[in-house]
């Protein structure tokens, strides 16, 4: 969205945004649970209140999008959005500037949900994208942001192949899966106030739903608590079904609290890594991967770009590196096209005289043929002793 609201500023309006999913936004996603709006992945604004100012934060403040500050007993310049249109409004107002949008809906015929590609087919002067459906899309630049889960699983092929210094630069970069679960209550038995808005449990199963949280600050009375998963873990409770989830979950809570808390009535898990269009919830470069890997991630292929969090160097994992990367990305094609134009101007004004020089000599040669053909004739007829030929 980022890189399409660039182009379209710069007059690039033959655009078309294809997106797998039935809303834009990927790992910036709402759901309703337990009366309120949650926040399936992305929910922080990070970096708030530093010299230079979160680019996500100014759009949140320009949307007017309700967030609450976290931490503050610490110093952390961290705010959850507590907004019940949800994180992805966001996204929503920016695409409010090049596309058509009534009462929050993308109405464009230009952005196609539901919409998953397979394949990209480059050739010298053009990319052809085929999508789950067998439907082909011809375009002359494809930018590709999916995940770097996504394009380790070979969803989508390529023909020709990518190179290698671009597959091994995607394969180094790990993928990190960060699941919140939601539980919901009949009512509150945790302690809430100042200083007690997180709780940790410690078990000999590391990761075992360790960080727990209370949505009291953000929505007060809707008595839900959400427990933070991460990677194995995440995993391995994505692979099994919310009934054993929720006895899992429920048995730390009594642990922590006592038998006589209440039985949860509703819960809500994500499935970021088996979720086919994610696989994973954001990017993670090793310790031991320089810039020069990052670099060859973020790069393009011909006529295809690549951007997202994973090809933001300062900022992968965030929101902002995303929506970053997607307006770096924005400005390395307009470049691209404003190069390729000027070279093709090039090539017009040195072939330009080349083509007259080739007119004004046919046009001579016609002009002999046609004026001078009969003398011409008579010449050659006489050397070969051949009678006069009329025209």
């Amino acid at each position: 969205i980022a890189a399409a609201h660039v182009l379209a500023k710069n007059g690039v309006e033959d655009i078309l945004i294809l997106e797998a999913s039935e809303s834009i936004g990927g790992r910036v996603k709402k759901h309703s649970f337990g009366g309120v709006v949650v926040e399936l992945g992305a929910g922080w604004i990070a970096g708030v209140g530093g010299e230079k100012a979160n680019p996500v934060w100014n759009l949140a403040m320009e949307t007017e999008v309700e967030p609450i500050p976290t931490y503050v007993e610490f110093g952390e310049r961290e705010f959850l959005v507590a907004d019940e249109r949800g994180y992805e409004y966001i996204l929503y107002k920016v695409a409010e500037e090049f596309l058509l949008t009534s009462d929050g809906k993308i109405l464009d015929n230009r952005l196609k949900l539901n919409t998953v590609v397979r394949g990209l087919h480059q050739s010298s002067d053009y990319v052809a994208v085929t999508t789950e459906g067998g439907r082909v899309y011809e375009a002359n630049y494809v930018i590709l942001s999916v995940s770097i889960g996504v394009l380790q699983s070979q969803l989508i092929s390529f023909d020709p192949h990518l190179p290698k210094w671009k597959t091994q630069a995607i394969e180094k970069c790990d993928i990190m899966v960060y699941t919140k679960i939601f539980l919901k209550f009949p009512y509150k038995f945790w302690p809430c106030g100042p200083g007690k808005e997180f709780f940790i449990y410690a078990h000999e199963q590391r990761g075992y739903y360790t960080f727990w949280q209370h949505m009291e600050n953000a929505y007060p009375g809707s008595n839900i608590l959400v427990v933070t998963l991460t990677n194995e873990e995440s995993k391995r409770v994505e692979s099994q079904s919310d009934q054993e989830t929720m006895k899992e979950a429920m048995g730390v809570l009594r642990d922590i609290f006592g038998p006589d808390i209440p039985e949860a009535l509703d819960i809500l898990v994500p499935r970021w890594y088996n979720n086919p269009y994610q696989r994973g919830s954001y990017s993670n470069y090793p310790i031991h991967v320089d810039s020069h890997m990052v670099e060859n991630i973020k790069a393009p292929v011909g006529r295809i770009f690549f951007t997202g969090e994973h090809t933001s160097e300062k900022f992968n994992g965030y929101v902002h590196g995303g929506y970053m990367s997607g307006l770096d990305t924005g400005e390395s094609l307009l470049e691209k096209m404003k190069a390729e134009k000027d070279r093709e101007a090039k090539n017009e004004s040195i072939l330009q005289p080349l083509l007259a020089m080739t007119l004004r000599k046919t046009e001579a040669v016609a002009s002999l043929q046609k004026c001078d053909m009969h003398r011409r004739l008579l010449h050659d007829d006489c050397k070969r002793g051949l009678a006069e030929v009329t025209l």
